[in-house]
């Protein structure tokens, strides 16, 4: 499997440029130039920038020098402390990875699609110089499985129009079931040096989503933890507490000894992905990963050693969800006890 250099481990910028109400205030306030400081203590080499299109362009899709301006701040303090950049397509008009936002037609409307592929020309044009610093993101999380053959063709084609204008950035993809490691396989695009497989891990959702009001089988008084539990356990309560929900996308790996959850719980999740990124030579990479705020501080603590020491087996490049705020924040109040030990594990 290549290494993708330069991306080991990084934080995700939720709510700066995505997510959010995309007023001025929200842009110059929620990340500023003291958080950047914060970032280069924390033995992180780059981070990952969600962005919606509001950010960069107007409801007919024209470019919108403000928002792009923002961001080449955004790239520019990543520079000024040392830091590489994924600037991450988390919204595009027509599809958002939550249903919440009502963006439907993504996949079924040419046009829609033909202002994808502009926008990308236009942040490649922008950013191409940066090759080595700064990677593209095509999309976050397509969600249905049905989308899987359409979204090969149309990362193909945008792959193919930046590629003209940036032939040496890196760039990202991921596959259906919100960027599932076990839907990797179904990628099937044309592979050169500067093109990375990317997904989520959130492994296991009873525990890192315990509580999720956007989750509607999630109850919101549910609280689940994973310490001292072995796989079978964990097994045997999903199927009792959410039956067959998400049961196509999330692996919960078994063995004759079913041993407490650990490393081995991810290194056995990972084994198909990683698999696969050997034959093809191709750089594995996580682009989120984390707990609720809802889960015990000691059982984030668990769970992200556990992970971070698969990662590092792995040789998994990876961005932790997220660094403030929306329910995931590293630097909120409630972990505050476990924090410094906490960020030796990103």
């Amino acid at each position: 499997m290549r290494e993708w250099k330069g991306y080991k481990k990084g934080i995700n910028l939720g709510g700066w440029f995505s997510q959010n109400d995309h007023r001025e205030e929200t842009y110059d306030t929620f990340i500023t130039e003291d958080d950047f400081k914060i970032f280069s203590k924390w033995g992180i080499d780059h981070v990952r920038i969600p962005i919606d299109y509001h950010l960069v362009e107007d409801e007919k899709g024209k470019p919108l020098e403000e928002g792009f301006k923002r961001l080449d701040n955004a790239v520019m303090l990543c520079k000024k402390y040392g830091l590489n950049t994924i600037i991450d397509l988390h919204r595009v008009y027509g599809f958002s990875f939550y249903k919440g936002y009502g963006e439907y037609g993504f996949f079924d409307d040419v046009s829609f699609q033909e202002r994808y592929y502009r926008l990308w020309e236009a942040i490649a044009a922008r950013y191409a110089k940066y090759h080595g610093t700064v990677a593209f993101e095509l999309l976050n999380e397509i969600t249905e499985q049905s989308y899987s053959e359409r979204w090969n063709r149309i990362a193909r084609l945008c792959i193919g129009r930046i590629r003209k204008i940036a032939p040496e950035t890196d760039i990202l993809i991921g596959s259906y079931w919100n960027n599932s490691y076990l839907s990797l396989s179904d990628l099937d695009i044309k592979l050169d040096e500067h093109i990375i497989y990317t997904f989520h891990c959130y492994d296991p959702i009873i525990f890192t989503h315990q509580g999720a009001d956007w989750i509607d089988e999630m109850p919101v008084d549910y609280r689940y933890s994973i310490i001292d539990k072995s796989y079978k356990q964990i097994n045997e309560e999903f199927g009792n507490d959410f039956k067959d929900w998400y049961a196509s996308r999330i692996l919960v790996p078994g063995g004759s000894d079913n041993p407490i959850f650990g490393k081995e719980y991810f290194t056995s999740s990972f084994s198909s992905a990683v698999t696969l990124a050997e034959k093809l030579d191709v750089p594995l990479y996580c682009g989120e990963y984390g707990c609720i705020k809802y889960c015990d501080p000691a059982d984030q603590l668990y769970w992200f050693k556990a992970i971070h020491e698969a990662f590092e087996e792995l040789d998994i490049g990876r961005a932790a969800w997220t660094y403030k705020e929306y329910h995931f924040g590293i630097i909120d109040k409630g972990l505050d006890a476990v924090r410094d030990e906490l960020i030796k594990y990103l």
